[in-house]
């Protein structure tokens, strides 16, 4: 059977320095030079792009919990963005030592906020570990083991049919298949070793906080109850993580001695769970969906967050805007319902009026960056030519911040098109489209820019750095 050629560092990996080197060293089983396959593991996630999502509110509140958390791990301020994942299903993970993907779905689960804590928690303890560049090392090693067993399981396949042995070839054959199992048995090994100090290491990070882990026991007992079934027929050996139970029985005798264990979660922060979890159902589900989870008999302030949003994706604006308004009333300090105001009053069409809501806003939230752009959206959008100077200024602020906003420079890039400064209108294009993953399209506005920026500027050295994208 002829297998695909092994990559240029494969023998660098297995510490040869050559195909011939590594040839005679196997010589003496295998009278044939074999070409072997290395194993690859591609995550889901790095298949396609991820379905991100941007929401103040809902960052805002995600800060604020893991704050005291990177304190106690000892890392930098503001080293890891928390990166909101449209997905409805309850996982968060960390591809490095700079970013935590979480779902919003781990939001729409969890009742409360140690629930989410917790789940910080546990992947700050892979960033802290130094996991996952010694997870790379392992599976590396993994690998390597798997290549050599395929080589010699290869190679006594050949040898048992060369000399007609038909009893060899066969056990040269279950080597070599066994092998890829082999290394992935001991590359998960590792994973679990690192789960569980994980799990460890935050606990001591929510003892150091002086916050309780019974939310994150409770999201390993949610994970324990969906595992029951299909645990029985699976290898606890082969998932990448350690059995549920198996940790909950671990955690949980470590977690009861904390003296924090039944410090409940403050009210005020449990209020903006409850608001949070509220926005994201209204938002990610049919209108339907919202009104059965949040019937009209419910008149906690969160439900009717809930409803006034699907009011504003269902009925008129006359209508929605009655129900943000009574929620105002209710909530006149909080920035987020006269940011909802502002959406509702730009998806219906009246962007001149957004400017208000918005501007209040940020009144109530200075410096805060997706208010920033959502008020210069709405100058921009009003029409008003005396009000592009204004827009432009609150976009580069926002964007000197949050430099990942798609909307922040498209808008910006309509601002500097309609004062006339096209140059700076294509190098926004051209770097809203770098924030999108669209590196092609981003050269061709960044060359189109830097032939009209003057050589030597700041503007002229970001369109360079963007056409110098690999």
């Amino acid at each position: 059977m002829l297998l695909p050629k092994a990559p240029a560092n494969l023998f660098k990996q297995l510490g040869v320095k050559s195909s011939k080197v590594l040839t005679k060293t196997i010589s003496c089983i295998c009278a044939l030079t074999i070409l072997v396959p290395t194993l690859a593991s591609v995550p889901a996630h790095a298949q396609g792009r991820l379905p991100l999502v941007r929401d103040a509110e809902t960052e805002d509140l995600l800060r604020d919990y893991a704050r005291p958390i990177f304190k106690a791990a000892g890392l930098p301020r503001n080293q890891v963005d928390i990166i909101l994942v449209n997905d409805k299903s309850f996982n968060a993970f960390v591809p490095d030592s700079r970013r935590m993907f979480i779902n919003l779905g781990v939001l729409m689960e969890a009742k409360t906020p140690s629930e989410v804590i917790g789940v910080i928690a546990h992947e700050t303890g892979h960033i802290a570990g130094n996991h996952l560049v010694r997870m790379r090392q392992a599976a590396s090693n993994a690998q390597i083991m798997s290549v050599i067993g395929m080589i010699l399981g290869a190679g006594a396949m050949a040898a048992g049919a060369g000399t007609g042995n038909s009893s060899v070839a066969q056990g040269g054959a279950a080597a070599a298949m066994s092998s890829g199992a082999i290394g992935q048995r001991t590359f998960l090994a590792y994973k679990r070793t690192e789960e569980s100090s994980a799990d460890q290491a935050a606990l001591r990070y929510l003892n150091k906080t002086k916050q309780s882990a019974k939310g994150m026991l409770t999201t390993f007992e949610r994970m324990a109850d969906q595992a029951l079934f299909s645990a029985r027929y699976v290898d606890p050996y082969a998932v990448s993580h350690p059995m549920p139970r198996e940790r909950l029985t671990a955690l949980k005798t470590k977690a009861n001695r904390s003296k924090y264990f039944n410090k409940k979660d403050s009210k005020q922060l449990q209020f903006r769970h409850d608001m949070v979890k509220a926005k994201l159902v209204a938002f990610t589900s049919h209108p339907n969906t919202v009104y059965r989870a949040y019937p009209s008999s419910n008149k906690s302030l969160p439900a009717q967050y809930a409803r006034a949003i699907a009011s504003m994706k269902r009925d008129s604006l006359k209508k929605s805007s009655a129900k943000i308004d009574a929620l105002i009333k209710r909530l006149p300090k909080d920035p987020y319902i006269y940011e909802l105001k502002g959406q509702a009053l730009i998806e219906g069409g009246k962007p001149a009026a957004a400017v208000a809501p918005f501007r209040k806003a940020l009144s109530l939230k200075p410096g805060q960056p997706q208010l920033k752009i959502w008020l210069g959206y709405a100058l921009v959008a009003s029409g008003d030519k005396s009000k592009l100077k204004e827009a432009t200024g609150l976009l580069n602020a926002a964007l000197r911040k949050d430099p990942n906003s798609y909307t922040g420079y498209a808008q910006l890039a309509i601002a500097y098109s309609r004062l006339g400064r096209l140059p700076e209108a294509d190098l926004a294009t051209a770097k809203g489209l770098v924030a999108r993953g669209d590196y092609k399209g981003a050269k061709r506005y960044a060359t189109r820019a830097k032939t009209k920026l003057k050589k030597g500027t700041a503007p002229w050295y970001q369109a360079n750095d963007i056409l110098s994208i690999k």
